[in-house]
C-alpha cells in the first residue's frame, strides 16, 4: 500500500524541515512548496492526501489556495490543516469558514500536529 502523500506549503526553511523530517518519520510521503500558486498547482493537479498550509505565503495567501481548493471537486473533501503565527479567533474564524478542516497555530506542538495528520488521515482513508 502506497504511503499517503502529504504536500506542505510553507516559505520558512526551518518550518519545513521540521515538517518533513517529523511527516517522513510517521510514515507519510512528503513534498514541499513555497508558495500559494505552487500549492493550488500542485494540489489541483494531483490532489495530496493531506495538505499542510501555511497562511502568510508568497503570490497567494493559504486563505486564498484554501478557497480555490475547496471551489474544485478533486478537493472539496482534502483535509487541510492550515499553519498560521497568527493565533487572532477571526483568522482562525477565516481560515474554517473557508473551508480548512483545522487551524493550528505556531509554534506548534510537533506531537499534536502529527496526531492530528495522523487522525485526518485515518478519517478520510
Amino acid at each position: 500500500m502506497p504511503k499517503p502523500r502529504i504536500l506542505i506549503a510553507d516559505d520558512e526553511p526551518n518550518i519545513v524541515l521540521s515538517l518533513e523530517f517529523l511527516m517522513e518519520r510517521a510514515g507519510y510521503a512528503v513534498e514541499v512548496v513555497d508558495n500559494g500558486e505552487d500549492a493550488l498547482r500542485r494540489a489541483a493537479e494531483d490532489p495530496p492526501d493531506l495538505l499542510l498550509l501555511d497562511v502568510m505565503l508568497p503570490r497567494l495567501s493559504g486563505f486564498e489556495v484554501c478557497q480555490r481548493l475547496r471551489a474544485l471537486p478533486a478537493c472539496r473533501s482534502l483535509p487541510i490543516i492550515m499553519l498560521t503565527a497568527k493565533g487572532r479567533d477571526s483568522e482562525i474564524s477565516k481560515g474554517l469558514a473557508l473551508g480548512a478542516t483545522a487551524y493550528v497555530t505556531k509554534p506548534f506542538s510537533v506531537h499534536d500536529l502529527v496526531a492530528q495528520v495522523k487522525s485526518l488521515l485515518d478519517r478520510s482513508g
